[in-house]
């Protein structure tokens, strides 16, 4: 019987320059970003090219549960380079709280986009995640996203 994290990664491709949108969930939904302090460290880990190394991430959202990005690949695989940033965000959080509990769940969900399909509103929609949860009436009123079309 395959685990739910088989099942997501069956059929996973990674191909370069492919833009892919991905979702990281915390552990249990455990609302961990709430924590300012935890938001801001996920925020600058996902604004710092470094973090990402020859792919770019295009557009970011840190949620109080999780974090969405629309990333550009490298020649990197999409595993890898996920698992860098969910590792330095978790080196971060360890550094930053005490918590005794994973900050991630093992898999993330990712989409490739289309060649077609229009970047930029599939960043407007990543962003706008904020207000179609209730967290800010627009998208200037909440500090934790960031898209390279600014």
């Amino acid at each position: 019987m395959l685990s739910a994290s088989n099942v997501l990664r069956r059929g996973r491709v990674s191909e370069t320059g492919r833009v892919y949108l991905i979702t990281a969930v915390t552990w249990n939904r455990s609302p961990l970003f709430r924590d300012h302090r935890c938001a801001r460290a996920v925020a600058r880990i996902a604004h710092d090219p470094r973090t990402w190394r020859d792919s770019r991430c295009l557009a970011w959202v840190v949620m109080p549960d999780h974090w969405h990005g629309l990333v550009e690949l490298g020649d990197e695989s999409l595993d890898r380079v996920v698992g860098r940033f969910k590792a330095a965000v978790t080196r971060a959080m360890n550094r930053t709280s005490s918590r005794s509990y994973p900050v991630w769940q093992r898999t993330f969900h990712d989409r490739a986009l289309r060649r077609e399909d229009d970047l930029k509103a599939a960043a407007r929609y990543l962003v706008a995640n904020p207000l179609r949860a209730g967290l800010a009436t627009s998208v200037g009123d909440y500090p934790y996203w960031n898209a390279v079309w600014l």
